[in-house]
């Protein structure tokens, strides 16, 4: 599968709830800038729609806390035919504070499931 990707974060205070908390809303977000990140060499052939978020699903298992510096590690799980499985940890000092999973779907024209194009598979690899 393709290496981890790593993306650097710090919470700020608009990513807080009242006790400076990092709001759990904000794991979505922030995951989803990595998985920006991850992808932006990905080349999304005319006239398809790309990757789209399928189902999701997040453990909390530490919060993290204002100006709390973290990564997030991004890895492909499983390569389908249409779609990916990938996991995100959110890590503090080599602890990790959440894990997400997320199935991604490859849209074509119409917004229906399309493959993946060879040269997408091939990076993932």
């Amino acid at each position: 599968m393709k290496k981890q990707h790593i993306f650097n974060f710090a919470v700020a205070y608009a990513d807080t709830d009242a006790s400076g908390i990092m709001y759990h809303a904000r794991y979505i977000e922030i995951a989803e800038r990595a998985r920006s990140n991850w992808s932006k060499d990905m080349v999304i052939p005319k006239g398809d729609i790309g990757f789209v978020v399928r189902a999701l699903n997040i453990k909390y298992m530490s919060p993290l806390l204002l100006n709390d510096e973290f990564k997030v590690e991004t890895k492909t799980i499983k390569i389908g035919a249409a779609s990916l499985e990938v996991e995100q940890k959110f890590v503090k000092d080599d602890k990790i504070c959440a894990i997400m999973n997320i199935t991604i779907a490859y849209i074509g024209e119409g917004m229906r499931p399309k493959a993946m194009p060879e040269s997408i598979v091939k990076m993932l690899d």
